[in-house]
């Protein structure tokens, strides 16, 4: 049997995962995922962490993939980021940069098993400060040249590709070799705040086919993960990557109270999962949960498998099509073949999509980006519902402040 097929039935253990450890954020990227902003004060404590790190090394999980919210903002993310090397589960953890000082580049720089991602999706000011917020672009290089400087290569830069940063593909790699870092593009998802932006933020059909042109020249290095399958049918030449939805099969999502996903991208009730905190923690999740169960059978692939270039992108998205109101044995909506264009006029601008159902955002300022700021800490008490707790709770103000 392929090792692909292997993945379509589903692992014993996740190959990876993404844990977003908080929804607080000192940011309020327009197209964030998770609607992320503020803390809630349910997230999972220190020794819960550490519980599920336990698990994830018994189960042989080969890295975690956190995230947030800002997952730096958290007291004891450093410490979480230690015991989970020192109990031999990989890290990778995405960043806006805000926490990357000088001396913490060269802690990391001296520490084993822990790759860094930092989010940018501008190669200029304008267009990045735009999605992320004002000044969010010059934090992020200052960090990129504080893990230079500390001798730390081979971070990544992460890019979410929209219709205005498409063109900027050449300067994102030349930042990257710049920096001696690796450029990963991932796809825009109607996802979170991101289902509010993305008919005026995802790439256009001519810039889907520029991306795919600029992949084939220039993607040897570029990682891309499953984003572009959908991509294959454009040509003959294949996009390195996993042409196939890993949602619940060997890929899933745990979110900062403890909920399991099957997506990172679908964050609502319609793919929960279970939660770490209900008996047989998050191994009992992965294995017995009917949604999880139900993803591993046979998909049916609908109309699209009559499609030739259906064995290439395997009907894409299945997160872009929810958030779109398609149906998940329908095309994906940027099906490259125009199949998306049609199955979404059919839907009609009537019809009930599904909205995200959860929402972190910054009080009064949903999908408006916010500046980088360090504000005063707030007493020490639990807010007065969910989310309403400072995003900087906690944190150290920076130097020649008081």
């Amino acid at each position: 049997m392929k090792l692909v097929e292997h993945f379509r039935h589903g692992l014993d253990a996740p190959i990876c995962l993404t844990w977003e450890l908080t929804y607080a954020c000192n940011l309020s990227c327009v197209h964030c995922l998770s609607s992320s902003g503020r803390r809630d004060p349910r997230e999972l404590s220190t020794e819960e962490c550490k519980a599920i790190i336990d698990e994830l090394q018994w189960l042989q999980v080969f890295y975690v993939n956190i995230g947030g919210g800002e997952p730096t903002v958290r007291s004891d993310f450093w410490e979480l980021v230690e015991y989970a090397v020192a109990h031999q589960v990989g890290v990778k953890f995405s960043t806006n940069g805000v926490r990357i000082t000088p001396e913490r580049a060269r802690w990391l720089a001296g520490t084993d098993y822990v790759d860094v991602q930092l989010s940018l999706d501008g190669a200029t000011a304008e267009v990045n400060d735009a999605v992320r917020g004002p000044g969010s672009f010059d934090t992020v290089m200052r960090a990129m040249q504080n893990l230079r400087d500390a001798g730390f290569t081979g971070f990544k830069i992460s890019v979410v590709m929209t219709r205005h940063n498409v063109g900027q593909l050449d300067e994102f790699k030349r930042i990257a070799d710049e920096f001696g870092a690796q450029l990963r593009i991932t796809r825009l998802r109607p996802s979170g705040r991101g289902a509010d932006t993305w008919d005026e933020l995802h790439p256009t059909a001519d810039q889907q086919l520029e991306l795919y042109d600029w992949l084939v020249a220039h993607g040897e290095n570029v990682l891309t993960g499953d984003s572009f399958f959908h991509l294959n049918a454009l040509g003959s030449t294949p996009l390195p990557g996993l042409n196939l939805c890993g949602a619940g099969r060997v890929v899933c999502l745990i979110d900062p109270i403890g909920d399991v996903y099957a997506c990172p991208f679908a964050i609502h009730d319609e793919f929960l999962a279970g939660n770490v905190r209900d008996e047989g923690g998050f191994t009992s999740v992965w294995r017995t949960s009917d949604l999880f169960a139900r993803l591993r059978t046979p998909q049916t692939g609908g109309a699209c498998t009559s499609c030739s270039a259906y064995d290439s992108c395997q009907g894409g998205c299945m997160a872009a099509k929810f958030f779109t109101g398609l149906p998940l044995d329908g095309p994906d909506p940027e099906c490259v073949r125009g199949n998306g264009e049609r199955a979404l006029e059919l839907v009609g601008a009537g019809a009930a999509i599904p909205k995200p159902d959860k929402d972190h955002s910054h009080r009064g300022r949903k999908g408006v980006p916010v500046a980088i700021g360090w504000g005063p800490p707030e007493a020490e008490r639990l807010p007065d519902r969910a989310c309403d707790t400072s995003p900087l709770a906690g944190m150290p103000a920076p130097r020649g402040t008081k």
